[in-house]
């Protein structure tokens, strides 16, 4: 396999880091999500409902950036190295969009779930 020097950093690996990255951030929200929350307090139900909000919008930021014709040529290490910092930028701005309540989805998934599981 050819990889290229990035200064201690190598396609390969910095591939390997963004599909690790999305692999931790989908298990972490299948974890919160995916579990009962009967004896939840209103808090950890927010936060569940404030991770998948950010997820979602990662999401569309990632359908909306695939939209955008590519420039061709240029160096793949520096193409590697824009996709990771990229993703961790689409990342950072949803879960800033998720805390400022842009969207609002959270807090209509809140109200829903807490209706649900008969949280007061």
């Amino acid at each position: 396999m050819n990889s290229i020097d990035l200064g201690g950093l190598s396609s390969p690996y910095t591939d390997i880091m963004n599909t690790q990255a999305q692999s931790v951030q989908s298990q972490k929200l299948q974890e919160t999500v995916g579990g009962d929350y009967t004896n939840a307090t209103e808090e950890e139900l927010m936060d569940a409902c404030k991770q998948f909000e950010a997820y979602f919008l990662e999401q569309v930021f990632k359908g909306m950036e695939k939209t955008i014709p590519k420039a061709e040529g240029g160096d793949s290490s520096t193409k590697n190295l824009l996709d990771f910092f990229k993703d961790n930028t689409m990342q950072q701005l949803a879960e800033e969009s998720t805390e400022s309540n842009s969207l609002g989805l959270a807090q209509m998934l809140f109200e829903q779930m807490k209706r649900n599981y008969n949280i007061e």
